[in-house]
């Protein structure tokens, strides 16, 4: 099960490397939203910080919300070329195989979102993360990049058209990120847009995130547990729907 889940992540590894597209595009779309947000609302007064600080943990939960959004067009290639089926069909465990590619996934977006905060830091934001608390928060986004890679392979598996996973971004990613405190301190919100916004996943990353960096807050222990629950539930969706999906072809 190790072999196997460590020649998946190593293969999707590679393939990301060898295809740097959507590396630039992760990193690039972050750095239009903190110029423009961060600079069109730099006078938007937050209580002992400034709004680029406020920001920036904001975009770099996004960072990692929209590139898991990404990672079920390489299972509908997989599937489309009879890969997919293959590799069900040695003595590899199911579970490894999405496993290795949730994992390797996960360690892609960890680093872009490190990368984006780095961004932050060179345009003016300052934050100020304490090691227990960072660690604690990494755990969090870990656990947030999990639930949301297997939700979009879930969804990818279901359709099995890469046409159809803008109709998911849109769907799923925009209102997600709308309704949540990324952009907008959850004061500043109307109270029914508040409201719905403390039942948001995005929500509940973001402010253990943004806790983390800016206060050296430890994240609270509710928050991981939902997290946590919220990546197990849609681990097991996506396994149900990978083999369901490779026992068409």
């Amino acid at each position: 099960m190790i072999d196997a889940l460590r020649a998946v992540a190593w293969r999707t590894w590679v393939i990301t490397w060898r295809r740097p597209v959507l590396l630039t595009f992760s990193l690039g779309q972050p750095l239009v939203w903190m110029l423009f947000f961060g600079f069109l609302f730099e006078r938007f007064t937050l209580a002992e910080t400034s709004y680029l600080d406020f920001l920036a943990p904001g975009v770099s939960v996004m960072t990692v919300l929209f590139g898991a959004s990404q990672s079920g067009i390489g299972w509908i290639r997989d599937l489309n070329t009879g890969f997919l089926p293959r590799m069900l069909s040695t003595p590899a465990p199911p579970f490894a195989i999405l496993a290795g590619k949730a994992l390797a996934d996960m360690a892609r977006l960890l680093v872009q979102s490190m990368a984006v905060l780095l961004l932050a830091l060179l345009l003016g934001a300052r934050l100020h993360p304490g090691p227990a608390a960072l660690l604690t928060g990494l755990i969090c986004l870990a656990l947030f990049a999990v639930a949301f890679s297997c939700l979009s392979a879930a969804f990818a598996l279901q359709v099995r058209a890469q046409e159809a996973m803008a109709t998911f971004v849109h769907l799923v990613n925009m209102p997600l990120l709308f309704t949540s405190t990324a952009l907008v301190p959850r004061g500043q919100m109307p109270g029914w847009l508040a409201t719905v916004s403390r039942f948001n996943p995005l929500t509940l990353t973001v402010d253990a995130w943004r806790g983390a960096l800016l206060h050296s807050e430890m994240p609270a222990l509710r928050s991981l547990l939902l997290l946590a629950a919220l990546a197990v539930v849609l681990f097991l969706s996506a396994l149900s729907r990978m083999r369901a999906a490779a026992r068409r072809y």
